[in-house]
């Protein structure tokens, strides 16, 4: 097993920080992504207001029961120390089949040990056509070859 990335963060550590965090997510398994914050971890995202692991892992089933097919993309913005910004963008579609782009910005910060202690998220959903998806690697961790937000203008 690897060791944990920790504060501080150079350039190197910080993409891969968000790497893990992306192929992470993309397992939309929830007891594995709330093992990446904090027992006290403390989130907004959108209106939501979260507080430890619980919470989280309950809003985590929630949203993947909502935005199914679920693939996510994050870049890195800018770090220091124990903090990062990041950009992200993810599709997915309702039960009805209508099919969205989400972009958003996250504020991350982290305790010592490399666990997420504060997530603070910024979501806007786009509705798109099926045929307008650009992210269509098998479900699970995107592909190293898949372009990027940035290799996609977004």
């Amino acid at each position: 097993m690897n060791a944990p990335i920790t504060p501080p963060f150079n350039e190197v550590t910080a993409i891969q920080k968000v790497r893990m965090a992306e192929d992470l997510w993309n397992t939309r398994d929830p007891e594995r992504v709330v093992r990446a914050y904090t027992e006290d971890t403390v989130w907004r995202n959108r209106t939501e207001f979260l507080s430890g692991r619980s919470e989280v892992k309950d809003f985590l089933v929630r949203k993947w029961k909502k935005e199914v097919d679920y693939r996510l993309i994050k870049e890195l913005w800018g770090f220091r120390n124990n903090r990062m910004a990041v950009r992200f963008a993810y599709e997915w579609h309702d039960d009805s089949g209508n099919w969205y782009r989400s972009y958003g910005n996250e504020l991350w910060e982290f305790a010592e040990d490399g666990l997420m202690k504060r997530r603070i998220a910024s979501i806007n959903d786009l509705p798109i056509k099926e045929s307008e998806r650009k992210y269509r690697w098998p479900l699970g961790r995107r592909p190293d070859e898949h372009p990027g937000l940035s290799d996609f203008g977004l």
